[in-house]
């Protein structure tokens, strides 16, 4: 499949001499299925998956992805709760439900974190008590519920600033753990690398992409775009950071499995070369076809 060079895990560091994983989330190989990000992930060396909770039957079924796992090597490390307009429907309409679930979902499969992002203007009624319910769920688990960096919406003729509640900018809001996700902040037009720094302790997990500060939500691969990708896992890595880096890209629009692939592939080497302790060639990836999507990750 490809031509592209899988890439070995290479020592990175962190907190203890503890190597930061890469992982891959199954919505980097979108529109294929869980199976096929399990079989890419472990070709190629990432180090686990995140799953996105989709319509796909299977990224709902613990047991299914419990045998995925042990097949090919790659645990599930994160779970992304159910958060996309294709998504809306699963395990119903309500946001704090859906949250649970993703939870027990973690605990079945053994993952560390859940991914959640921050509730939409219209769940008003939610978002006065997601902080507590957040930090509720962390307390009484031991899973990490980590809220997710966002952006105000914005359309050639207006910015709609207030499309999250209690707003998009964790750095505003009381949040004990949080991701970062690097096209999220592109679309922002905010500097990951400055957002890691206000984050501090708080930020638990990252998810690797890039962006180029369009209205759309891009999720490149990393170092195609404007985000300073390269400083921000060296300083992940020279300050002892603990976590994981997961790769979430768009490859939807993919004009062929080979182009997927080498997407999949380029992410995973742009990676490990920047959390590579000490000196190491540069490494940009090659150019590739401009995938954007019409939904927020």
């Amino acid at each position: 499949m490809g031509e592209a060079t899988v890439t070995e895990p290479a020592g990175a560091g962190g907190a203890k001499g503890q190597r930061i994983r890469v992982t891959l989330s199954n919505i980097s190989v979108y529109p294929r299925k869980a199976p096929f990000a399990f079989e890419i992930a472990a070709e190629l060396g990432y180090d686990g998956l995140e799953i996105m909770v989709l319509p796909d039957t299977t990224t709902k079924d613990a047991k299914a992805l419990n045998r995925l796992a042990a097949d090919h090597g790659q645990p599930v490390t994160s779970i992304h709760a159910p958060s996309l307009v294709l998504s809306q429907g699963i395990w119903g309409r309500l946001p704090g439900p859906k949250l649970e679930r993703s939870v027990d979902l973690a605990l079945e499969v053994g993952a560390e974190v859940v991914v959640v992002h921050p509730p939409f203007r219209w769940q008003r009624r939610y978002s006065r008590g997601f902080v507590e319910h957040v930090r509720a769920l962390s307390e009484a688990t031991g899973v990490v519920v980590a809220v997710e960096n966002m952006y105000p919406w914005r359309s050639r003729k207006r910015e709609m600033v207030r499309a999250y509640l209690p707003g998009w900018d964790p750095t505003e809001h009381d949040y004990d753990h949080v991701t970062l996700d690097l096209s999220h902040a592109a679309v922002a037009r905010q500097d990951s690398r400055a957002l890691a720094r206000q984050f501090g302790p708080r930020l638990r997990h990252i998810h690797l992409a890039d962006g180029t500060a369009s209205m759309m939500d891009e999720h490149l691969v990393p170092g195609r775009g404007t985000q300073p990708a390269r400083e921000l896992l060296s300083d992940l890595v020279s300050s002892g950071w603990s976590g994981d880096v997961c790769v979430e890209i768009s490859t939807r629009r993919a004009n062929s499995a080979a182009e997927r692939y080498e997407d999949v592939a380029a992410s995973l080497k742009f990676a490990r070369t920047y959390l590579s302790p000490g000196p190491h060639a540069d490494y940009t990836p090659p150019e590739g076809a401009h995938h954007r999507h019409l939904d927020a990750w």
